[in-house]
């Protein structure tokens, strides 16, 4: 059972099959807004938003129990590492010498390989209460796990600093240089996760003059960042997601719809990358972050074969991914922002996610 007075709770959520206890902190806010982490993963399991109406649901895509998580890997609000979004070829390029990763996506690494951070045990490090109710997890990295060089480690903090407001911040340090590249991989729906609505209707809006262009495999192409205008991926004002999804371009082609990189403006402090507004419930997500890059994804491989929350079978565009990241493929492309950490710095990433609504017309 979980607490419902106290601004924070603590919960067991399942058991590995090796006896390792999962728990799950949950935060709470005003209003109704709550965030629930569990160990496996350093998930967002949970993220309960209220409408314009006051009305509490939901809004991230997950499974009930833990034995959702352990099934088909999904990603459903994982911290994903040690290096999110693609590596072409499984290998790279480190001060001069080749590294070789575990390969998981065809030829290429994805999410960290076969066993990412998404498939690891956590442990709960921290639980602040008060006005601003946080919960820090750690998890290191041994040297060579799946094939990245270097002892890393890991913490994430989930916290509530504001009354519907969600910050995750992420950080790494290493005993060798190594490359790290972290993010949050929730699948959002704003009216609901358990509605029965996709999210080509949400007016989405991303602060970006270009992205990406990518493969069939969905790795950049060797050519500089293009320009939005005048294509599908023109997000600078807000439009909904499924007004040019259809359209036969090349690049939607590829990626089955968007799954591709915006090319935020560079900056080492917190800036609006994204807005996402939902027609009906009024909910409206502005995402902050201090990374260079943010992966739109319009869930385009959910095809009904994971059974989610409530029963419910997730099938495509029910939810959109909005990941602030390092650019994918970053470490084989000097042109790009750098993913590479020496011993002597820091891994940083935060990002928040402020929740507001607005009236919808009767």
């Amino acid at each position: 059972m979980i607490d419902t007075t106290s601004p924070v709770a603590r919960d067991m959520f399942g058991v590995l099959s090796d006896g390792r206890a999962v728990e799950r902190v949950t935060l709470r806010g005003s209003n109704g807004f709550e965030a629930r982490i569990i160990a496996y993963g350093a998930a967002l399991q949970a993220l309960v938003v209220p409408d314009a109406a006051g009305r509490c649901e939901d809004v991230v895509l997950g499974h009930d129990d833990l034995e959702g998580y352990l099934g088909k890997r999904s990603f459903f609000g994982a911290t994903v590492g040690r290096y999110a979004n693609r590596i072409a070829n499984a290998r790279f390029l480190l001060d001069g010498v080749a590294v070789h990763i575990a390969a998981n996506d065809g030829p290429h690494a994805l999410h960290g390989g076969p066993d990412g951070f998404d498939r690891k045990l956590w442990q709960v490090a921290g639980v602040a209460a008060g006005a601003q109710p946080a919960v820090t997890l750690r998890y290191v990295s041994a040297d060579g796990e799946e094939g990245y060089p270097g002892r890393l480690e890991v913490s994430v903090t989930y916290g509530l600093t504001g009354p519907t407001e969600l910050s995750v911040s992420f950080e790494a340090r290493t005993d060798r240089p190594t490359i790290c590249n972290l993010t949050n991989h929730s699948f959002f729906n704003l009216e609901g996760s358990a509605s029965l609505s996709d999210i080509l209707d949400h007016r989405l809006t991303i602060a970006a003059d270009h992205f990406l262009a990518i493969d069939p495999a969905a790795i950049p192409l060797s050519e500089p960042p293009r320009a939005v205008a005048g294509t599908p991926f023109d997000f600078r004002s807000a439009t909904t997601v499924g007004e040019r999804i259809r359209r036969a371009d090349l690049q939607l082609q590829n990626g089955r719809g968007y799954d591709h990189n915006f090319c935020l403006d560079e900056a080492d402090e917190l800036r609006v990358a994204a807005r996402l507004e939902a027609p009906r419930s009024g909910r409206i997500l502005e995402l902050l972050t201090d990374q260079p890059g943010l992966q739109l994804y319009s869930g385009n491989y959910l095809d009904g074969s994971v059974q989610g929350k409530q029963g419910r079978l997730y099938r495509q565009s029910d939810a959109i991914c909005l990941e602030p990241q390092v650019w994918p493929d970053a470490p084989n492309r000097p042109d790009f922002p750098s993913a590479r950490l020496a011993p002597e710095g820091t891994y940083r990433h935060q990002s928040v996610y402020r929740f507001s609504s607005r009236g919808v017309p009767r």
